[in-house]
């Protein structure tokens, strides 16, 4: 059952694939943004996935974060979430990451709870429709 409170810890090592080179976020050889991002939403997401009813899931609907300071290949970033607001089938997360050295990250996230087969049967539509 879905609480408030929830969390979830996820660890991860800075590699040439996740910098910023690689993403295409930037020139520099650091944990890229989009890395960063990703591994909040997989954070949060896998912290409710046990609890959804079968057939449903969630979907990130929002996020609003700061990358606050670079992390260089070699170290390792750990996110940490927590479900600070259940609104209907609206989830809103405080998640936070760190390197060895401290805080890298922090924002909100926002997810949605979405039936999987209904969501992306309307997603899939989207190739036969005319505009």
């Amino acid at each position: 059952m879905l609480t408030v409170g929830l969390s979830n810890e996820i660890i991860t090592e800075v590699t040439k694939e996740n910098t910023a080179v690689a993403q295409k976020s930037g020139t520099l050889e650091v944990f890229a943004t989009p890395a960063m991002v990703a591994l909040m939403e997989e954070t949060c997401y896998k912290s409710v996935e046990q609890d959804m009813e079968e057939g449903w899931g969630t979907v990130g609907t929002g996020l609003t974060i700061g990358h606050v300071s670079a992390t260089p290949i070699g170290m390792h970033v750990r996110c940490v979430s927590k479900l600070v607001e259940i609104d209907g089938r609206k989830l809103v997360f405080d998640v936070q990451a760190f390197d060895e050295k401290g805080l890298i990250g922090q924002g909100m996230h926002e997810r949605f709870m979405i039936q999987n087969d209904k969501f992306f049967s309307k997603a899939q539509q989207k190739l036969t429709e005319n505009v």
